[in-house]
């Protein structure tokens, strides 16, 4: 199927034409940092409130313990973290000006920046790991617990950037949203609060969002393993809690993955090695009485006789805890010949890590095109009512007044419109309400209409009967809102039709 065109792409194609008609240069350079920035990754906020584990999930997302997880000074300003050809670290003073600084022996962020706290603007880490091309992590100071209004630090470096190096004469809002997250992961343990909300909607409505929508945030509820005692199964608790959650963050979040981070990072960092993997299948090797008592408590795992040295136990704690260590030693008394590659993998499995890969995949990377199109839109829009000259904002004002009009620009409003019903403020019939989501997440027309074999012409002809539908419920039977949710759907299927109606055609 012949992919349609990215708006991204005639947003881009927006940028190249003002911008050498603009006459300010405030203006032109507003333009210029657009036009750059919709062809950067998508940059992701992690945020969330202290020892929720936000920094062993940025490591486990960038497949390097790079971050460091214990509190230091680096853990209480913004880092962001992005793909380079050669690794290094700058702290970036609000000033502008930078500080470069060596990665430390064991290959993360120095624990002391040499610069004074009030001076760091953010730091600013380039690394070469292949997870970074196509995302930039942001890893925000962790919340207070007594306090959860987001951090200044996070706010400058996100929000209201006076501290980023921007060119001046740029307005605050326009550089706010320049610098800001165009997507959130927001981090917490066990139950969310109400001040974790507050938060998290401290966060979106300051952010580079589309309009009011959760569609660029995603829950992740961590360290899933302490909802149990010891090496227990923590999945059947975990599994049911982050879906109450979804449920009650649904107007804030996408949806709710629940994750045992640690596990993720150590195997997605490599730094569990075939030593590691010995002792566990040493461990593994003791009478079940002997492995049960093993595996009560922290206390019991590191003080009780074992063939494994004390040292070597605690290192282990520190690379899998108790539930980790515990599955390890039942896969490997139930297959003896496992090996150890076999072992990583299984053990990523269970961090829940690949889940939240495919969430970030579907809630984030699909989504790419439609938030970095609608958050440039956004900022040009902002540019042309902060315009200089009556001729720049009505040349700002024209081209994307011509973008509104283009087809490729519906995909805003049906993620819009899908976030509304997902979010429950329209209701509809569970079929339709899948449906939309379907239309609206994806580009693949064989998804979209549930027929995975059929050719361009029946997923055509599919695409009209579904239009007709939605045409008919918008006028017949449905409230104010559900009309024109439907009818917003109506024109999505038209125009996959025409799509399609174009491929049989060539």
């Amino acid at each position: 199927m012949t992919a349609p065109i990215a708006l991204r792409q005639v947003v881009a194609g927006l940028c190249d034409e003002v911008g050498p008609r603009l006459t300010s240069d405030a203006a032109r350079i507003q333009v210029r940092r657009v036009r750059q920035r919709l062809d950067e990754p998508l940059r992701v906020a992690i945020a969330g409130r202290l020892k929720a584990g936000k920094s062993t999930l940025v490591n486990a997302l960038i497949g390097r313990r790079v971050a460091p997880t214990e509190v230091g000074e680096c853990t209480r300003v913004v880092t962001q973290f992005r793909y380079g050809t050669a690794d290094r670290v700058d702290v970036v003073r609000r000033d502008g000006s930078r500080v470069s600084l060596p990665l430390d022996e064991s290959g993360m962020i120095p624990q002391r920046l040499g610069v004074p706290a009030a001076e760091v603007a953010y730091v600013d880490v380039a690394l070469t790991s292949a997870n970074l091309r196509d995302l930039t992590v942001v890893d925000t100071p962790g919340l207070s617990s007594t306090n959860a209004s987001v951090s200044a630090g996070a706010r400058r470096f996100l929000f209201e950037d006076n501290t980023a190096p921007i060119d001046e004469g740029l307005d605050a809002d326009s550089a706010g949203a320049i610098s800001g997250a165009e997507a959130i992961v927001y981090v917490f343990t066990q139950a969310v609060r109400d001040d974790d909300v507050a938060a998290l909607e401290a966060f979106r409505s300051v952010s580079a969002r589309l309009a009011s929508n959760p569609i660029n945030s995603v829950g992740l509820f961590n360290k899933a393993d302490k909802l149990v005692d010891g090496a227990a199964d923590p999945w059947p608790v975990a599994e049911r809690l982050a879906d109450d959650q979804g449920k009650a963050l649904r107007r804030v979040v996408s949806g709710v993955v629940p994750v045992v981070g640690l596990l993720a990072e150590t195997t997605e960092a490599g730094r569990l090695t075939a030593a590691d993997c010995e002792a566990l299948r040493v461990l593994s090797g003791m009478p079940l009485a002997d492995r049960t008592l093993l595996l009560a408590s922290v206390d019991l795992f590191v003080s009780r006789p074992a063939s494994v040295p004390r040292e070597h136990r605690e290192r282990l704690l520190t690379l899998l805890d108790l539930y980790g260590i515990g599955f390890s030693l039942a896969q490997l008394a139930a297959h003896p010949t496992l090996g150890s590659g076999d072992l990583v993998r299984m053990l990523y499995q269970a961090s829940g890590f690949p889940r939240l890969r495919h969430t970030l995949d579907h809630a984030f990377r699909w989504r790419t095109d439609a938030i970095k199109a609608g958050w440039a839109l956004s900022t040009l829009e902002k540019a042309a009512g902060h315009a200089d000259t009556i001729p720049d904002r009505e040349v700002l004002r024209d081209a994307i007044e011509r973008v509104l009009q283009r087809p490729e620009y519906h995909r805003l409003r049906l993620l819009e419109v899908a976030q509304q019903v997902s979010g429950g403020a329209v209701e509809l019939p569970a079929p339709m309400e899948q449906e939309l989501t379907r239309l609206a997440l994806s580009q693949d027309p064989q998804w979209i209409l549930s027929l995975p074999t059929a050719g361009a012409g029946e997923l055509r002809e599919a695409a009209l009967a579904a239009a007709a539908r939605w045409r008919v419920f918008a006028v017949a039977g449905a409230s104010p809102a559900q009309s024109r949710v439907a009818l917003v759907v109506h024109r999505g299927f038209h125009l996959l039709s025409q799509r399609l109606r174009a491929e049989v055609a060539s």
